[in-house]
């Protein structure tokens, strides 16, 4: 294998396990629950649902695709040349190219479909809480219950 073609077989294989990496911790499924928030005491909240809709949860930007796109655009950029200093040049250039590259790929896998739930609480007063579109479908006036635990929420249909 040449020297191009071991940097080529690395640049995919990085894309690869970031993308898989990203994709991992892209979710907040209402169905899905935290080990944190096992045997941990939550507050229950009874309602009504006023109202559904779609919205689109913006991707994260944590730095990890940056840092692996412009360590993945450093060794592709200096294996481009086999002049030293054009190598040199090659490596910045594509460390720069590729944290932009890595950037803007971690915020993409990282972009999730959502619905915007409006609860009228017993009490009168109204909640909004966004959540990703688990297994439960929402309709205006179907009784739930909102849970809160620590920071986190969710609303899930009320048993009958």
């Amino acid at each position: 294998m040449t020297q191009y073609g071991f940097y080529s077989l690395v640049r995919a294989a990085s894309a690869a396990a970031l993308i898989a990496g990203l994709a991992a911790c892209a979710t907040s499924d209402p169905d899905m629950i935290s080990r944190d928030n096992t045997q941990v005491m939550s507050q229950v909240q009874d309602g009504v649902v006023l109202s559904v809709r779609r919205v689109t949860v913006d991707g994260s930007q944590s730095g990890v695709g940056a840092v692996v796109g412009g360590v993945v655009g450093a060794i592709g950029g200096a294996a481009g040349s086999g002049v030293q200093r054009e190598g040199q040049v090659l490596g910045v250039l594509g460390a720069v190219a590729g944290a932009a590259a890595g950037n803007a790929a971690e915020r993409l896998v990282t972009k999730e479909e959502a619905i915007e739930i409006l609860v009228q609480l017993k009490g009168g007063e109204r909640r909004a809480i966004v959540q990703a579109k688990g297994a439960q479908n929402f309709e205006p006036g179907d009784a739930v219950i909102i849970v809160t635990t620590g920071n986190k929420v969710r609303v899930t249909k009320a048993p009958k």
